[in-house]
């Protein structure tokens, strides 16, 4: 994107946003420094992170880098699996479950491992003599502009204290001031569980480690840490463990670390010369110098989207008393800054050239975090990237592009070796490593369909964008991904349709007799959906590159005999093949909502019986679970066009976490999702969720505020989002119809909107027939088999009209005035 574009972006999202955009509308702020890891605030770059605690006297700085994990180049392949994975379809087809669970449990686990941790990387503290009673504490996490602060009194004396991670030179900057000379005394050191050595001159700190060894992986990331400080006035001394400040004016410390990670396979960097590199550069910079660059950088990205949700008094209070007041206060702007602060933690997280945002993006205080801080791909890797197209983040999403790459290549191995396949293909859970076998056991790891789900994003990502080179350069990976299952989908029995075995649906059961639970499958619903959707985006691929027509017509033949969606015996959406469900059944995963959100398979006007028998399905899953799947449950909402519901399911999310009756769920004070423990994938799914809401644009148009509860109904405005097709919407409403709508056209065609009222434009004309703008372009589904013939007469949808503009590529178009 041209600076051109991006200056013109910035200035049509605020020449459009709401007045009251004020001072501190997007800061977290706290009168008292964090008493644990789950208050602290985090800071990152993509490369870098740190959570920032703010103690008086002591300051820690908890550091991590995205390369950090245990063990070394490896792939848990299982070259045995292959007459297992046979023999449990055998079982499958003969019905016989339990034998087919025992078989795999037996023989289908990990290979050698179960993939590696990420790490913590150590921490930077800075310990402040004489400085135990204070007043006046103030600290907060600035996400405008992607730095923090903490302020204090103490002995007639005001503190202050800066930090950021600068995105342009890469490193940590501190800047510690007073409002009188000679104040600033404090020393400096760095610890990590991971050390191997530690070096100290008169101005710099070299903390040398090594990633862990972990399940019989020698532990081959080799990092080091070096800080330098600054100082204006004073002195500075070093003994063997740290760096004494003593009567300064201001300090400043810069902190780099580099490691010798180049890729999955290659471990040949110099991690130490790297870290010399970026403070070396950054030290031609002054701190404001520096800090201006990181700003400029940041607000490119945050800038783009401006929501005004309308304001209380609840504004003034800190942020962990407006989370404990929200469920039952009045503060709509809280919702707005869970949506932003989403936003911030992929910006900062996720940059071009970093790995994915992992299950705790990049920070995680432990050696070996909840779940290994690896790639769920199951849902929570998907999840944490939802927001990148619709939030006008669509960069950020090149970690996750090229990680999917990467599987390609190491995803071979298990096709083949595993499952006799041509193509590529991994499991449930993935690693720095890029591992593709069996992760955790057959009871939740024998899930092969993680290719087409990640290839998803691919598509998606063209849909936004119309970007064809990078469709041209993905395809491969698309298309190599449904050949996979061209060659491992096993004709089922009764139906003769052709369905993914074994499988499950994820990390759920269907069976629990006796205690022994049974999950191995055959033909689980979001595999059927998963696989439809895989097969019709190479199909509509392969026709916008002029490429590969005899394969899409086999395709063609292939997603023909996929099992349709069913409609079970309690009017639900079957969860499997059988009708298996339970109303009782409470689980967190809703894996076969998949095609309602993210996929685009269940339309309230197309399928009106599958839309109330998705309905169905989350009502009897119910509201209360852990974090990640209150989030994808606000979406699942939006999409069910239910704001009441969806904001209910917000206020349930934006609860505290300890508070929780279930133990599970919620927003620890920091406004991290909780699991619990953290999970980034709450945080971004809600962001997610929220966009839903306000704008839709799967269903073959642009459905505006589909989803607006009473709530923000009153007045509100949104600016920024993107449709499929490249258009950018902005929208004021008031008493839930909307006053202004602007849409600006990034490639052109036509631009279909469905709304809750009439438009009078001239510019627009009634729709008629299918939307012919390619990138709207739906899939026909197969009608759903009902086994209940329940009736749909109950479903009432709101009314709405449909309206075409007709656009041109690089346009503004003011609809409402």
């Amino acid at each position: 994107m041209s600076c051109r574009n991006i200056g013109f972006i910035l200035l049509f999202s605020l020449a459009f946003a709401s007045v009251g955009n004020g001072q501190g509308r997007y800061k977290l702020w706290y009168t008292k420094p964090a008493a644990n890891w789950n208050e602290a605030l985090p800071l990152g770059n993509g490369h870098l992170g740190a959570m920032v605690f703010g103690g008086v006297a002591e300051e820690r700085l908890q550091l991590n880098e995205s390369t950090i994990w245990a063990g070394g180049p490896n792939n848990t392949v299982d070259s045995l699996a292959a007459k297992y994975i046979t023999q449990v379809r055998t079982l499958l087809k003969e019905k016989k479950y339990k034998e087919a669970q025992q078989l795999a449990n037996q023989h289908l686990g990990p290979k050698g491992n179960s993939g590696m941790p990420y790490q913590i990387a150590g921490n930077l503290k800075i310990a402040f003599p004489g400085q135990d009673e204070v007043s006046d504490y103030y600290r907060d996490l600035d996400i405008s502009n992607a730095t923090a602060t903490v302020s204090y009194s103490s002995g007639g004396v005001n503190y202050k204290r800066e930090y950021f991670t600068s995105f342009t030179n890469n490193v940590l900057m501190v800047r510690l001031s007073a409002d009188k000379p000679g104040k600033i005394s404090c020393r400096i050191s760095l610890e990590s569980p991971l050390k191997q050595s530690l070096k100290v001159s008169k101005n710099q700190i070299e903390l040398s480690g090594k990633g862990s060894d972990h399940e019989n992986q020698h532990g081959q990331v080799k990092f080091s840490v070096i800080s330098r400080v600054k100082n204006t006035g004073g002195n500075l001394s070093a003994d063997s463990t740290g760096i004494r400040i003593s009567d300064a004016d201001t300090a400043v410390l810069y902190l780099a670390i580099g490691s010798n990670f180049v890729n999955y396979k290659d471990l040949s960097a110099d991690g130490q010369k790297r870290a010399i590199a970026s403070l070396d550069a950054a030290e031609k910079q002054n701190f404001s110098q520096l800090q201006a660059m990181h700003k400029g950088f940041y607000k490119r990205f945050f800038d783009r989207v401006s929501l005004q949700l309308g304001d209380t008094k609840s504004t003034e209070l800190p942020t962990d008393a407006r989370i404990k007041n929200f469920q039952n206060g009045d503060d709509p702007q809280l919702a707005e800054l869970y949506f932003q602060f989403g936003r911030y933690l992929l910006i900062s997280s996720s940059q071009p050239g970093s790995q994915p945002a992992n299950l705790q993006g990049i920070w995680n205080g432990d050696l070996k975090g909840a779940w290994d801080s690896k790639y769920t791909v199951n849902i929570n890797t998907e999840m944490n990237y939802w927001p990148s197209e619709v939030t006008q983040l669509t960069e950020l999403g090149t970690p996750l592009f090229q990680m999917i790459k990467d599987l390609s290549v190491t995803g071979r191995e298990s096709a083949t070796k595993m499952y006799g396949a041509r193509g590529w293909m991994l499991h449930h859970n993935t690693d720095i490593w890029r591992i593709t076998g069996i992760v955790d056991g057959a009871f939740w790891g024998l899930w092969p369909t993680a290719n087409a789900w990640l290839c998803q994003h691919l598509w998606e990502h063209y849909l936004f964008t119309g970007n064809e080179k990078f469709l041209r350069d993905y395809y491969p990976l698309m298309r190599d991904a449904a050949r996979y299952f061209t060659d491992v989908l096993q004709e089922e029995p009764d139906h003769h349709w052709l369905v993914v075995s074994p499988s499950v649906s994820p990390e759920h059961e269907y069976q629990n007799t006796g205690g022994e639970a049974v999950s191995v499958t055959a033909g689980a619903t979001m595999d059927n959906q998963l696989v439809f959707g895989l097969f019709s985006s190479v199909i509509e691929a392969a026709k916008v590159l002029h490429t590969d027509q005899a394969f899409a017509d086999t395709l063609i033949k292939f997603r023909s005999r996929l099992p349709p969606m069913q409609i079970g015996r309690y009017g639900q959406l079957q969860e499997w093949l059988e009708d298996w469900d339970s109303t009782t059944d409470h689980h967190r995963h809703v894996s076969h909502l998949y095609g309602l959100f993210p996929a685009n398979q269940i339309s309230p006007f197309a399928q009106p019986e599958l839309f109330a028998a998705a309905k169905q399905s989350l009502i009897y899953r119910g509201d209360v679970s852990t974090g990640w799947s209150m989030a994808w449950k606000i979406n699942l909402w939006a999409r069910l066009l239910d704001g009441e519901h969806a904001y209910k399911l917000i206020k349930d999310q934006i609860s505290p976490a300890e508070n929780n009756p279930m133990k599970a769920g919620g927003t620890y004070p920091n406004m991290f999702d909780a699991h619990p423990p953290f999970q980034i994938d709450g945080n971004f799914g809600c962001t997610s969720g929220i966009s839903e809401m306000l704008l839709q644009s799967h269903d073959g148009d642009i459905y505006l505020l589909p989803a607006l509860p009473a709530a923000w109904g009153k007045a509100g405005s949104v600016s920024g989002l993107m449709a499929r097709g490249g258009f950018r919407i902005n929208m004021k409403w008031q008493n839930q119809k909307i006053t202004q709508l602007q849409v600006y056209s990034t490639l052109g065609g036509n631009c279909r909107l469905r709304v809750n009222q009439k438009l009078f434009s001239k510019l627009v004309k009634t729709a008629k027939d299918e939307n012919a703008n390619p990138f709207y372009k739906v899939a026909a589904v197969p009608r759903a088999l009902n086994h209940t013939q329940q009736s749909v007469s109950t479903l009432h949808l709101p009314e709405t009209w449909l309206y075409d503009l007709s656009t041109q590529k690089g346009k503004l178009y003011t609809v409402i005035p």
